[in-house]
């Protein structure tokens, strides 16, 4: 908890990211002497000149006690990169954020995810597909993930509360700044069952620019993502094209070929979209098993399901083996790899023990 002030510090820093993070970690040992160092020992460091000039700007005027006060005053936490709490496949992306504000929970079971998305202009059949679906998949244990906007997104969220289930809200602006603020109640209620999760610090308002950010982290946070009605020119359309650079699965409910709302949802199908008609299309990819009597999610027997899996457990052991190596041994897309190795941790087959490392549960071996 000492080193968090410091991870808050450096995260409101211009141009000083994850990448730059680990780089001073790696020289300096720990942040508390990356923040207190003179000019020379950050330019020692391999730090270029213009994140050194926004560092010595902004330490000059910054009280870290005081930001962790406002923090806290708005009733959030935070989580490091480095905390045993962060996501673990949002970790697993290049552009991770270094921080997290949270109001609410974060559990183990949430890294079984699905992120719901699609148009502010919902229409009635969007909005009763949102939250058919959200509802099932929660009461199935998927945490369900959208960005509590309006339309197709405050249908998932609702959806999901109605299972009793667990849901995330990730905003565009601070976790104290609801938006749109007819939402606040819903807020309240996701942080009591799941969490408000944001990277922008306390006080960020809902702008525009924020959004693209934002959508990121919805699919980051997700082992896929499920457009139901979006235009073709559209936020979820971003967050589809995000979750496929980020080898997330994309799935698309089918929609009426006359209407705008389903353009971008049909187009998705078009070009290779899981098309989704029930529940058991979204389970069955991921192999969870549902069971309509009897709510319960247990994964697959401890087998692998398909020759990637196969392969990839061919590589891995008791000892810690970069996810570099496994792309270079397997012969695998670096996504491929990824979301199998996500697949592997949700069996209990695989584990991750470090940034980007991982090998066998001993009792697999």
């Amino acid at each position: 908890m000492s080193d968090q002030k410091y991870w808050l510090g450096f995260s409101l820093v211009s141009e000083i990211g994850a990448k730059r993070l680990s780089l001073l970690q790696n020289w300096f040992g720990e942040l508390e002497s990356a923040w207190t160092a003179t000019e020379a020992q950050l330019q020692q460091s391999g730090l270029e000149k213009q994140p050194v000039a926004n560092l010595l700007s902004t330490r000059k005027t910054m009280d870290l006690e005081a930001e962790m006060a406002k923090v806290h005053k708005a009733g959030a936490w935070l989580v490091t990169l480095i905390d045993d709490a962060y996501p673990a496949q949002l970790r697993k992306l290049p552009d991770a954020p270094p921080v997290l504000y949270i109001k609410g929970s974060l559990v183990p079971p949430d890294e079984r995810a699905l992120a719901i998305v699609g148009t502010r202009k919902a229409t009635t059949y969007g909005r009763d597909a949102a939250h058919h679906f959200a509802k099932e998949l929660a009461g199935n244990g998927v945490t369900v993930i959208s960005g509590l906007a309006q339309g197709i997104d405050a249908a998932a969220h609702r959806g999901a509360l109605d299972a009793d289930g667990r849901t995330f809200g990730v905003l565009g602006s601070g976790v104290d700044n609801i938006y749109p603020r007819e939402h606040q109640k819903l807020a309240q209620e996701i942080t009591q069952h799941g969490a408000i999760i944001s990277e922008f610090p306390i006080g960020t308002a809902p702008e525009a620019r924020n959004f693209p950010r934002r959508n990121r982290i919805i699919s980051g946070l997700s082992l896929g993502v499920l457009v139901v009605e979006a235009p073709e020119k559209s936020g979820a359309m971003i967050t589809a094209t995000v979750a496929a650079e980020q080898g997330r699965d994309v799935f698309a409910v089918p929609g009426n070929i006359f209407s705008k709302t389903s353009g971008g949802t049909n187009r998705l199908i078009q070009d290779g979209a899981k098309l989704v008609m029930n529940v058991a299309d979204i389970l069955d990819e991921f192999n969870i098993v549902h069971n309509n009597v009897q709510v319960r999610v247990v994964t697959e027997q401890i087998a692998p399901a398909n020759a990637n899996e196969l392969t990839i457990l061919d590589y891995l052991s008791a000892d810690p083996i970069h996810i570099d190596d496994l792309v270079r041994m397997s012969g695998l897309p670096v996504a491929m790899v990824s979301s199998t190795l996500t697949i592997l941790e949700l069996k209990g087959l695989a584990r991750s023990v470090g940034y980007m490392q991982y090998c066998l549960i001993p009792n697999t071996l």
